[in-house]
């Protein structure tokens, strides 16, 4: 199937991502919180997820199959479905009829660095299982991402094994983002990487790199992946991005000039942006660039996804 042409001409097929849907609630404020009191704020709602966010990015380039696989309540599964759809994503959302789709507060400090802070209930998207897999999911895909999220839950890493195992089974190669350098270290950088054993892309921030391999160089911990998984990227935000493969740094992408508003998403903007270009045949160097471009464009705006109106 590595070689099925998709119904919009995407060169290889499409690319199916499983991973986290999410209400996001992002509050703008400005300097240190007020404990015991009240901090001005700007407070939106919009549809989040690492998995759907990079679905959404990699979807903007031109003649792209994007597929999305994830689990919602019922509570917010229309608007999500529309919102995905909007965004050029066919949605294979699943319908907890127990658990609430997952919501995470995103407090973001609109001084100069943006930066941000998750309080995250999971609630349905770490609920996706094995009984939510079929191997017809991988009808006309050249290339599977798994949210990083995924490996956070027994299910979810349940439904990791039997997922991979399918795309091996047929020649699909396999992208991971490890997503969470705090939830790293409450699953233990061993059983993470034993779980990633046959991944042929992995997508990890600076921290999170350097937390997989214990180096506190971003480099050394870039080479020292790859050789343990083909081909690394390692998202280094306003320093660009680091190409490595066979324990050798091969590329060094900078970083696009941007005005942070607000981080969320960024890393998310890359890879989606990243996995649509190599989708498309690009080299993974100058797939790096186009990755970089997107995170520009992501911070420079409220939100993980990208603008629907462009």
């Amino acid at each position: 199937m590595t070689g099925a042409s998709s119904p919009n001409g995407a060169p290889g097929g499409a690319l199916l991502v499983v991973g986290d849907v999410v209400t996001d609630v992002v509050a703008l404020h400005r300097g240190p919180l007020a404990s015991g009191t009240d901090t001005t704020a700007a407070i939106r709602t919009v549809p989040g997820g690492a998995g759907a966010n990079v679905a959404c990015w990699a979807a903007r380039r031109d003649g792209t199959e994007v597929r999305l696989l994830g689990k919602v309540g019922m509570d917010s599964a229309a608007w999500h479905e529309r919102e995905l759809a909007t965004s050029g994503v066919r949605p294979l959302l699943v319908i907890d009829p127990e658990a609430p789709t997952g919501t995470v507060v995103c407090l973001v400090d609109s001084g100069a660095s943006a930066e941000r802070t998750f309080l995250t209930d999971s609630g349905a998207a770490l609920r996706l299982a094995p009984d939510d897999w079929s191997e017809s999911l991988l009808d006309g895909v050249a290339r599977l991402h798994l949210s990083g999220y995924l490996f956070f839950s027994e299910p979810c890493r349940a439904l990791v094994a039997v997922a991979v195992e399918s795309a091996r089974a047929r020649g699909v190669p396999v992208s991971v983002d490890p997503a969470s350098a705090g939830f790293l270290t409450e699953l233990g950088v061993d059983r993470f990487l034993a779980l990633t054993e046959g991944v042929d892309v992995l997508l990890p921030s600076r921290d999170e790199a350097c937390l997989l391999t214990g180096l506190p160089d971003p480099a050394d911990a870039a080479a020292k992946l790859s050789r343990h998984v083909p081909l690394v990227v390692v998202k280094l935000g306003d320093a660009g991005a680091l190409v490595a493969r066979s324990g050798e740094i091969r590329a060094r992408v900078p970083a696009v000039p941007a005005t942070p508003v607000d981080t969320t998403g960024a890393g998310d903007a890359f890879t989606g942006a990243f996995l649509a270009a190599l989708l498309a045949g690009t080299r993974p160097e100058e797939a790096a660039a186009e990755g970089c471009r997107a995170g520009a464009r992501a911070v420079e705006q409220v939100g993980g996804r990208p603008p629907t109106n462009t």
